[in-house]
């Protein structure tokens, strides 16, 4: 399960709203729509590993879909529960309670970034590939290594001694060692060149990784300007369909979505 130090971390209840303004409203609604496009129609089962207090679970269900969401936090799993359609249970990405092949596809959009150990994840993407059908999607979000980065500049974290010691641990290794509640929490932040061979690793077929958020993810105040306006926003989100597999991209959005699917057998 957690440990302690993300646990308490989401104990806080930030999750609620990270994904409704700014750069959080931003990667809902890229995520949502590469969603729309990879995922099967409905009303198949999808199983949302790490999905919180459901910001995706919800949507989805209204959409058709059938969700479940499996959490390791009891207070996301408890809200979650309430959503309309959504059902939700306890449990550990690397170890899931599931039965084999009991999906149509599996979302990750949580888990991944918070096992710094290659092997945990591995066994993350193990245990999604196992509870999907021959066939099914996976789909996962990882935060990139120049993340922490580009976010210090636009916040202005870089008077602090402690953010720039973190930051530099990240662009050494990758691993956000901060266990404290200023600047997230302990967390994996990868390369994009990294992405597809560990879910190629895995087992996961037809490996595809792409941007979430692209630059924009750093505009400050003219992010909120675009996403206030509904046509500025549908622009963005066209332009960013053409981009979002360009690898000039890939090093400078804040997260990457990594799609796959289970082999036919």
């Amino acid at each position: 399960m957690l440990s302690p130090e993300i646990l308490d971390y989401y104990r806080r209840g930030g999750e609620q709203v990270r994904l409704t303004a700014g750069t959080g409203r931003l990667e809902f609604l890229r995520t949502w729509d590469v969603l729309t496009r990879v995922l099967p129609a409905p009303p198949p089962r999808i199983l949302d590993v790490g999905g919180a207090t459901g910001a995706y679970a919800g949507p989805l269900a209204a959409a058709g879909h059938a969700v479940h969401v499996i959490d390791p936090v009891p207070d996301h799993v408890a809200h979650a529960a309430t959503l309309p359609g959504v059902t939700a249970e306890p449990g550990d990405a690397r170890q899931l309670p599931a039965a084999d092949a009991s999906a149509d596809a599996v979302l990750l959009l949580g888990p991944l970034y918070h096992l710094t150990d290659r092997a945990d994840r591995l066994a993350a993407w193990r245990e999604a590939l196992r509870t999907v059908r021959p066939g099914g999607v996976m789909v996962a979000a990882l935060i990139t290594r120049n993340a922490a980065l580009f976010d210090g500049l636009v916040k202005n974290f870089y008077a602090d001694p402690e953010f720039r010691a973190l930051v530099d641990g990240v662009m050494r290794d990758g691993v956000h060692d901060s266990t404290g509640d200023r600047f997230f929490t302990r967390a994996y932040f990868h390369e994009p060149r990294e992405a597809a061979p560990e879910a190629a690793e895995a087992g996961l077929t037809e490996v595809r990784v792409l941007a979430v958020e692209g630059p924009m993810a750093y505009a400050g105040p003219l992010l909120g300007d675009i996403l206030a306006d509904p046509e500025r926003t549908a622009v963005l989100l066209e332009r960013m369909r053409i981009v979002e597999a360009d690898p000039g991209i890939l090093g400078a959005t804040g997260h990457l979505l990594v799609i796959g699917r289970r082999g036919p057998h």
